[in-house]
C-alpha cells in the first residue's frame, strides 16, 4: 500500500527543518572544532602558517598523521594554565552570582508591571545593546580611573581624601562583567517568571502563606528554567571574556581569554594556543551535555 503524498512531504519537510540547523552546526561548530583539533596536535613553525601539516601523503591513497599530544602534556605541566582555567571559572561564577541576585528582582518587579510601564522597562533593559560593547567597556575606563566620575563625585561629597583605586582591579572585573551581561540573566528570567500563573501565589495567600513562603515554594522553583538559562548565557561568555579583562583588570588578572589572545598573536604559537581552546572547550560542553541528559531523564520519569 503507498504512502498518501501529505505523509511524504510531511516528513521530507520535517527533515528539511532538521537539515537547516544540522547544516549550521556542522559548519560553524563542528568543522572548526575539528580543524582547532588538528592544529593542537601540530608543531609550531615559522612560516605561514605558523604550524606543521600532522598529515603527509607517501603516495596513492596512503598518508602518514605526524601529530603528537605534546602541547597537551604541557598545559597540564604548567600551572599557568591551570591557574588561568580556575581563575576564569571563577570570575565567571561570581558574576553569574552577582547577575542572578540583580537579575532576578528585576525580572521579577517587570513581570508584576502591566501596560506601557512593562514596555519602557524591557527597552531599558535592552537599550545597552543599541551601543557597542567595546564603547561601553571604555566608558567604564573614565568612570573608574582616578580622575574619573567616580572619585571625582566621592571626594566632591567629603566621602574620601585619595583617589580609590578602582581601575585595572578585580572590583573592575566584576563590574564590567556584569554590567555588559545582565540583560542576558533579566531576559530569560522574565519570560519564565511572565508565564507564571499568578493564580498560585493567590491560593498560597488564601491559604494563609507569607510572601516569603509562597515566593519560596510557588516562585522561585517554577522560576528554575529562566534561572538555569540566564546563568548559562552569562556563565559560557563570562568564562571566555577576553575585552572586559584587559581594558578594566590590567595585566594583573588572568584569564584564559587573555592567555588565548598572547599564545595566538603575541608568542604565535598556534598549536598551544588552539590546545588551550579545546580544553576550554570539553569544560564548557561537557556540564552542558550532561544538565540536557539530566532533563531529559527528569521529564521522561514525570511523563
Amino acid at each position: 500500500m503507498k504512502k498518501p503524498l501529505s505523509t511524504i512531504g510531511g516528513r521530507l519537510g520535517r527533515i528539511g527543518v532538521l537539515l537547516i540547523p544540522a547544516f549550521w552546526m556542522s559548519l560553524f561548530f563542528v568543522l572548526p572544532f575539528f580543524i582547532l583539533v588538528k592544529i593542537s596536535i601540530s608543531e609550531v613553525r615559522v612560516g605561514v602558517p605558523p604550524y606543521t601539516e600532522i598529515f603527509e601523503w607517501v603516495g596513492g591513497l596512503a598518508f602518514h598523521i605526524k601529530g603528537s599530544l605534546a602541547n597537551y602534556s604541557f598545559l597540564i605541566s604548567d600551572t599557568l594554565y591551570l591557574d588561568a582555567y580556575l581563575n576564569s571559572i571563577k570570575i565567571a561564577a561570581l558574576s553569574t552570582l552577582i547577575c542572578l541576585l540583580i537579575g532576578y528582582p528585576m525580572a521579577l518587579g517587570i513581570s508584576r508591571t502591566v501596560g506601557r510601564t512593562r514596555n519602557f522597562l524591557l527597552v531599558l533593559v535592552i537599550l545597552p545593546f543599541w551601543t557597542s560593547f567595546l564603547i561601553r567597556v571604555y566608558a567604564w575606563i573614565g568612570l573608574l580611573k582616578n580622575e574619573g566620575l567616580i572619585n571625582a563625585v566621592l571626594q566632591w561629597a567629603g566621602i574620601i581624601d585619595q583617589p580609590l583605586e578602582l581601575l585595572h582591579t578585580p572590583f573592575a572585573v566584576y563590574l564590567g562583567i556584569t554590567y555588559s551581561y545582565l540583560p542576558f540573566m533579566v531576559l530569560p528570567l522574565y519570560a519564565t517568571l511572565e508565564r507564571m500563573d499568578h493564580a498560585l501565589l493567590e491560593a498560597a495567600a488564601d491559604l494563609g502563606a507569607r510572601p516569603a513562603r509562597a515566593f519560596l515554594s510557588i516562585t522561585l522553583p517554577q522560576s528554575f528554567p529562566g534561572i538555569v538559562a540566564g546563568s548559562m548565557l552569562v556563565f559560557i561568555p563570562a568564562i571566555g571574556e577576553f575585552v572586559i579583562p584587559d581594558l578594566l583588570g590590567g595585566p594583573s588578572t588572568l584569564m584564559i581569554g587573555k592567555v588565548l589572545w598572547n599564545e595566538f598573536f603575541l608568542n604565535r604559537d598556534w598549536p598551544l594556543a588552539s590546545a588551550v581552546a579545546v580544553v576550554m572547550l570539553v569544560l564548557l560542553i561537557a556540564p552542558l551535555v550532561w544538565w540536557q541528559r539530566h532533563q531529559q531523564i527528569m521529564e521522561e520519569k514525570q511523563g
